[in-house]
C-alpha cells in the first residue's frame, strides 16, 4: 500500500524535473545568461564617420555661390574703376542677357570662392571685353577686367588665364579680324599680371 501511494508522487517529481530542463532548451540552467531566443532588440549600429562612403566635412570648403548676371551688372555699375566703355554699354542695357553672357568658371586665384568670366557685348553679336568676378557670399566682386574685340577666355591646367582676342587691320571687315592675339595672365596674389602676348596672322 505504501509503495502504491509513493508511486504517483515519484512520477510527479520526474515530470517536474523534465519540464524544468526543457524551459531553456537544455538540461542545465545558467544564471545570468540570456536565452538564445531572446526577443530584446539589438542595439543600433553607429555609423563610422571614417568608414567607406562617409566623408568628414571640410571646414575650409563652402557651398557654391550662385551669381546672376543682374547682380553682376549692379556691382559693375557701382564700381568707380570700371572701364568707361563697359559702363556705357551697361547703363543702356535693358535686357541683361543681351549685353552680358556667362563665360567659364575658373579659379585662377586658388581661393575657396570660384571666379566667373562675364563677357560684355552688344546683342550677342560682338564681344567688347570681359570681367572676372569672384563669387563671394557677400555678392560678386570684380577682380579683373579686359577690353578687347571678340574676346574668348579659358583657364590653363597650371591655373593661368588664356585670353584670345581679335586685332583688326585697316582693310579688315567688321566681322573678321586678320590677327588673333593670344595673351596669358597670372594671378600674383593681388592682381592679374600679363605674362606673355603673341599675335598670329590669319591665312
Amino acid at each position: 500500500m505504501r509503495a502504491r501511494q509513493m508511486l504517483p508522487a515519484a512520477l510527479a517529481a520526474v515530470a517536474l524535473m523534465l519540464s524544468a530542463g526543457c524551459a531553456n532548451g537544455s538540461g542545465l540552467r545558467v544564471e545570468g545568461a540570456e536565452p538564445a531566443t531572446s526577443t530584446s532588440p539589438a542595439p543600433a549600429a553607429t555609423p563610422s564617420t571614417k568608414g567607406f562612403g562617409q566623408q568628414t566635412p571640410d571646414p575650409r570648403r563652402t557651398a557654391p555661390v550662385t551669381v546672376s548676371l543682374g547682380q553682376v551688372r549692379l556691382k559693375l555699375l557701382a564700381d568707380k574703376k570700371l572701364e568707361p566703355f563697359f559702363r556705357s554699354i551697361l547703363d543702356t542695357c535693358v535686357v541683361v542677357e543681351r549685353c552680358m553672357s556667362r563665360g567659364p568658371t575658373v579659379n585662377v586665384t586658388k581661393s575657396q570662392y570660384p571666379q566667373l568670366v562675364v563677357y560684355i557685348q552688344l546683342d550677342r553679336s560682338f564681344t567688347y571685353g570681359a570681367v572676372l568676378m569672384a563669387a563671394e557670399p557677400t555678392g560678386p566682386r570684380r577682380i579683373w577686367g579686359l577690353r578687347g574685340d571678340q574676346v574668348k577666355i579659358s583657364a590653363s591646367r597650371s591655373g593661368q588665364l588664356v585670353v584670345e582676342s581679335g586685332v583688326f587691320g585697316t582693310n579688315d571687315k567688321p566681322c573678321c579680324p586678320s590677327v588673333t592675339r593670344l595673351q596669358v595672365y597670372r594671378w600674383n596674389g593681388r592682381q592679374m599680371l600679363l605674362e606673355s602676348s603673341q599675335d598670329q596672322k590669319g591665312d
